[in-house]
C-alpha cells in the first residue's frame, strides 16, 4: 500500500478483533504488507482462518472477547487496537437479539475496559455501522444526521458505539468511531444482498428478492479497510465519528441490472414476500468529506470494478447461501 503515513505503523503491535471475518480480514491484509505485527481475536463462528493464512507477522487467537482475563493478558502490549468484531447479520438479530447485545455491546465494553486499565494503547478504532442512521432524513448523510435504528443489530450498533464515545470522555479512551457504510467485496461471510443476487444468478435465470427500491451506498471493502488503517495514524482524530462510504447510491433493482450485464445473462426478477424486512431501512447514502479532511480518505475503486472481482471470487469458492430463518432457528 503506497501511503507514506501508514508507514509508521511498520513493527508496531495491533490487536484486531474479528479479523478473520469481511472486513476484518481485509484490514488484517492490508496491515500485513505494512509490516506491522497484527494479533486477531476471532472466535471463528462467522470468519475463516483461511483468509489470514500466509500473511506475514499475522497472529490468531480464537479467545472469547467476554473473558476479561484472556482479553486483558492480550491487549497489555498493543499499541493499536481495532475493535471490528461484532455480529453483523441484521436478519439473524431477529431471532437471536441477546446475542447480538453481548457480542457488539458487552463485549465491546470488556475490551475497551481492558484497554483503559492498560495505558498502552495510542489508539482504539471502534467499527460502528451506517445502520445506526435509519432511513436518510436527508442525503448524502453526514456524521450529525439523526440517530434512528430500525434492527435490533442497528441498536446494539449504536449501543456499541455510545458506551465508546462515553469511556473517551470518562477515561479518556483514545477512542475513533468509523461508521461504515455497505461494503462489498471477496471474503464475505455472510449471505449480503449482493453475493445473494451473484449466487441466485449462477445458479439460473429467476432471482428472488424482498424490496427492490431499497437505496444503499456501496464501497468496495479494500477502501473501508484503508480508511479505518488511517484512523490510527492520523492526528486530530480522537472523539471523531467518521462515515466510509462512497456516496454512490444504487437500488437493489440497479444492482440487479448491474450484476447481471457483468455476467452476461438475462434475468428474471421475482418477489419473495419472505425476504421483505419487518422495519427496513428505504436509503442510506453516505457524505465522506469528513473522511477526506480528517483521514485523506476517498474511495478508489468503483463499484463495477467491485463486482467484477467479487464475482469472480464467488465463482472460485462455491459461495453458499444460508438457510432460510425459520429453518435455522427452528422458527415457524
Amino acid at each position: 500500500m503506497a501511503n507514506n503515513d501508514l508507514s509508521v505503523l511498520k513493527n508496531k503491535e495491533i490487536l484486531v478483533t474479528g479479523g478473520c471475518g469481511f472486513i476484518g480480514s481485509e484490514i488484517v491484509k492490508q496491515l500485513s504488507e505494512i509490516g506491522a505485527n497484527v494479533t486477531i481475536i476471532d472466535n471463528l463462528s462467522s470468519g475463516k482462518e483461511k483468509y489470514i493464512q500466509n500473511l506475514s507477522n499475522v497472529k490468531l487467537i480464537t479467545a472469547d472477547l467476554l473473558d476479561d482475563d484472556a482479553i486483558e493478558s492480550i491487549v497489555k502490549d498493543k499499541e493499536y487496537v481495532i475493535n471490528n468484531a461484532a455480529l453483523p447479520f441484521i436478519p439473524d438479530s431477529y431471532y437471536i437479539p441477546k446475542k447480538f447485545f453481548d457480542v457488539n455491546v458487552n463485549a465491546t465494553i470488556s475490551l475497551a475496559l481492558s484497554v483503559i486499565k492498560e495505558k498502552k494503547a495510542k489508539r482504539f478504532v471502534h467499527i460502528s455501522s451506517s445502520e445506526i442512521y435509519g432511513t436518510a432524513r436527508y442525503t448524502p448523510m453526514d456524521e450529525n444526521h439523526h440517530t434512528t435504528p430500525q434492527s435490533t443489530y442497528a441498536v446494539s450498533k449504536l449501543a456499541g458505539e455510545r458506551v465508546v464515545f462515553t469511556m473517551y470522555k470518562e477515561h479518556n479512551l483514545p477512542a475513533v468511531i468509523i461508521r461504515p457504510f455497505n461494503s462489498f467485496g471477496p471474503n464475505i461471510t455472510q449471505p449480503y444482498i449482493i453475493p445473494e443476487i451473484i449466487t441466485q444468478i449462477l445458479k439460473g435465470d429467476i432471482v428472488k428478492l424482498g424490496n427492490l427500491n431499497a437505496k444503499r451506498d456501496l464501497t468496495y471493502v479494500s477502501d473501508t479497510a484503508r480508511g479505518i488503517i488511517l484512523s490510527l495514524v492520523k492526528e486530530g482524530v480522537i472523539g471523531e465519528v467518521i462515515n466510509i462510504g462512497s456516496q454512490r447510491s444504487y437500488s437493489i433493482q440497479d444492482l440487479v441490472s448491474l450484476i447481471s450485464d457483468i455476467m452476461g445473462k438475462k434475468i428474471s426478477i421475482e418477489i419473495d414476500p419472505s425476504r421483505f424486512r419487518p422495519y427496513d431501512v428505504d436509503t442510506l447514502i453516505c457524505n465522506y468529506e469528513r473522511a477526506t479532511k480528517l483521514l485523506g480518505w476517498k474511495p478508489e475503486t468503483t463499484v463495477r470494478e467491485g463486482l467484477e472481482k467479487t464475482i469472480e471470487w464467488i465463482k472460485k469458492v462455491d459461495f453458499k447461501l444460508s438457510a432460510s430463518y425459520d429453518e435455522k432457528y427452528k422458527m415457524t
